[in-house]
C-alpha cells in the first residue's frame, strides 16, 4: 500500500482498522512497529501476534461485541491485546490502574468481559483470586498463551456501529461509566488524522507517555498506527528518559497534558536534548494556560495543536497555536463537523461573549454510556426546534467575535455566593499573577452566611509570604462578591493521572481544615 493508495483508502466515510493495519504489515514488515521500555517489534511480527491472539481469543469463547478487559501499565503486550480485541470481533476495555479494588470489579462487570489480561504487578496488589470467575491472562505471558505461530483469526467485518472499545470514565467515587465508541467514531476521528499526517509527508513516529486506558493516549496511537508509522510507548512518565528518547528515536508526534509540558519546561537540562525531529505536538484533557502555552511554543520545536473535547463527544475544537499566538488564552474554534451553542441554566442561547453553558455536536459522538441509558440520556440537549440532540460538555464558556472559545470553568465547579456566580477560574488567574504562587485551585464550600463562599489552594515558592498575605493582595484586586474566604498553602495540588485538578479533593480537604463561616 503505497503513501497515495493509503491516503485514498484511508478517506473513505467509513473503514477496518484491522484491515489497514494488516496491509501495512504486509508492504513493510520489517519496520518496527512498536516500542516500549523493554523491546520492540516490527509490523510483520505485529500482524502475526495480533492475529495469533485474536484467533485464541475466539477459540477460548469471546463472542462477537463481547469486552475484553486490559489492566497494568502501558507496554507493546498491552497494544497487542487492544488491538487483538477489535480484530477478534471484540470490544478493547483498558481498565484505570489507579481506580479501587472496588471500582475495577465494578469496571469489569460493568463491560461484560469474561477475558481479562493482567500485568504481574497489579496481579500482587490485588491477589490471585481478583475477579477468580474470569479467564485471566498474564500480559507478560501472551506469546505463550496466544495460539500457534502463522494462526489467523477467523474473519471479522465490523459494521459502522459496532463497538469498538470501552473508555471508562476517571470518576472518583462509585464505578465510572463505560463510554462505548463505534467503529465508525473511531475511524472518524483518526483516518483523516492519519491522513494530515501522509498528506504533509510525514512518516509518524509518535512518543505515548500517557497510560493506553485513557483516551488522551489514543491520538497519538490509534492515527499513527493507521498511517503506518511507528509508536514508542512508556510505561510511566519520566522528564529525563522522555526527552532521551525524544531525541534518540527522532520523534515527530507527541501528546502531553499540561502538567507534562509544564514539568518538561521546568526540567533543568531541557535545553541539551535535541528535539528538532518534533513535527506535531498536541495537548488535552486539562485546562492548559496561555502562558505555558507560549514557553512550549519558544522552547519546543514543531507545531502546537490544543483539542478542546470530551471523551464522550460533542464539539472538538482546535486550536494551532502555531497559527494563532493571540488566542492562547483560547481552546480554538470548532473544527470542520463540530457545531457549539452557548446556554443560559434555561437551555435558552446567549448573546455572543456571554459566558453560558457549553453544548455540542460533531460526527464523533459516543454510542452512550455502558448498560446507562438513563446516564446517557441526562447527558444529552436536544435542541427543541430541529430535535438535534447535542452534548453537554460540563464547561462554561464564552465565544468571541472570531469564533475562539474561552473556557470560563466547569459547570459543576461554579460558586454561587450570596446569589452571585463566581468563576474559580478567574481568581485562579489573580492567584497566579502573585509571584510566590506556583499552583493555584479554588473551590465552593458551604457557608452559612453567603450559601457558598470560595476558598483557595496554592502551591508556592520558598517564600517568606503568608497565605494570608497573598490571599489579602489577590482580595484587593477582585470584585466584593470574589473574595476568598480563606487560602491554603499546600505541598502538591491532587491530580488525575493526566493532570487534572481534582476539585472533589480540594473540597473534601477544606472540610477536613473547618469551613469558614
Amino acid at each position: 500500500m503505497k503513501t497515495d493508495a493509503a491516503k485514498q483508502f484511508l478517506s473513505t466515510d467509513s473503514g477496518d482498522f484491522s484491515s489497514i493495519l494488516a496491509r501495512w504489515a504486509a508492504i513493510q514488515p520489517d519496520k518496527v512497529a512498536l516500542r516500549d521500555d523493554h523491546g520492540e517489534i516490527t509490523w510483520g511480527e505485529m500482524h502475526d501476534r495480533v492475529e495469533r491472539s485474536a484467533a485464541r481469543l475466539v477459540e477460548t469463547g469471546l463472542e462477537p461485541g463481547q469486552s475484553v478487559a486490559i489492566l497494568g501499565t502501558s507496554c507493546i503486550n498491552y497494544a497487542l491485546v487492544f488491538l487483538a480485541a477489535v480484530r477478534a470481533g471484540g470490544v478493547a476495555a483498558p481498565l484505570t490502574t489507579s481506580a479501587s479494588r472496588e471500582q475495577l470489579e465494578g469496571m469489569t462487570r460493568d463491560s461484560g468481559a469474561r477475558h481479562l489480561f493482567i500485568d504481574a504487578a497489579k496481579r500482587a496488589e490485588l491477589g490471585a483470586d481478583f475477579l477468580a470467575e474470569m479467564d485471566s491472562i498474564a500480559l507478560e505471558e501472551l506469546d505463550g498463551w496466544m495460539a500457534p505461530a502463522g494462526t489467523h483469526a477467523p474473519a471479522f467485518e465490523p459494521a459502522p456501529g459496532d463497538p469498538f472499545n470501552i473508555i471508562y470514565s476517571s470518576g472518583t467515587t462509585g464505578t465510572p461509566k463505560g463510554i462505548v465508541h463505534s467503529h465508525l467514531m473511531r475511524w472518524r476521528q483518526f483516518a483523516s488524522t492519519a491522513v494530515s499526517f501522509l498528506e504533509a509527508g510525514l512518516e509518524p513516529r509518535s512518543l505515548t507517555s500517557t497510560p493506553l486506558y485513557s483516551n488522551t493516549t489514543m491520538v497519538a496511537f490509534l492515527p499513527v498506527l493507521l498511517a503506518g508509522g511507528t509508536v514508542t510507548i512508556m510505561g510511566k512518565f519520566d522528564c529525563e528518559r522522555w526527552l532521551t528518547l525524544a531525541q534518540d528515536r527522532r520523534v515527530n508526534v507527541t501528546m502531553l497534558v499540561p502538567v507534562q509540558y509544564q514539568r518538561l519546561m521546568d526540567h533543568p537540562t531541557f535545553d541539551d536534548f535535541d528535539l528538532s525531529a518534533l513535527a506535531l505536538k498536541y495537548c488535552t484533557s486539562a485546562p492548559f494556560s496561555a502562558e505555558l502555552k507560549a514557553q512550549v511554543l519558544r522552547r519546543m520545536p514543531g507545531g502546537l495543536a490544543e483539542i478542546y473535547s470530551m471523551t464522550e463527544g460533542g464539539v472538538v475544537c482546535l486550536l494551532e497555536a502555531h497559527k494563532f499566538p493571540d488566542k492562547l488564552h483560547t481552546v480554538g474554534r470548532p473544527a470542520p463537523g463540530s457545531e457549539l451553542k452557548v446556554l443560559d441554566d434555561e437551555d435558552r442561547e446567549v448573546p455572543a461573549g456571554t459566558p453560558g453553558n457549553l453544548v455540542g455536536r460533531s460526527m464523533t459522538m459516543m454510542s452512550g454510556y455502558k448498560n446507562q441509558p438513563d446516564k446517557t440520556r441526562e447527558g444529552y440537549w436536544t435542541d427543541p426546534e430541529s430535535g438535534e440532540v447535542w452534548q453537554r460538555m460540563g464547561d462554561i464558556g464564552r465565544v468571541d467575535a472570531e469564533g475562539f472559545v474561552e473556557l470560563v470553568g466547569r459547570a459543576k465547579d461554579m460558586i454561587i455566593s450570596g446569589g452571585f456566580n463566581i468563576y474559580p477560574s478567574d481568581l485562579e488567574a489573580e492567584l497566579l499573577k502573585e509571584e510566590d504562587v506556583v499552583e493555584a485551585g479554588v473551590v465552593g464550600v458551604p457557608s452559612r452566611r453567603w450559601g457558598e463562599t470560595p476558598v483557595g489552594f496554592v502551591t508556592l515558592t520558598g517564600t517568606a509570604r503568608t497565605p494570608d498575605a497573598i490571599r489579602e493582595a489577590v482580595n484587593a484586586r477582585l470584585g466584593k462578591t470574589q473574595r476568598l474566604a480563606e487560602l491554603h498553602a499546600i505541598d502538591e495540588m491532587p491530580r488525575s493521572h493526566i493532570g487534572k485538578l481534582l476539585k472533589t479533593e480540594l473540597r473534601a480537604e477544606a472540610e477536613r481544615r473547618g469551613l469558614p463561616a
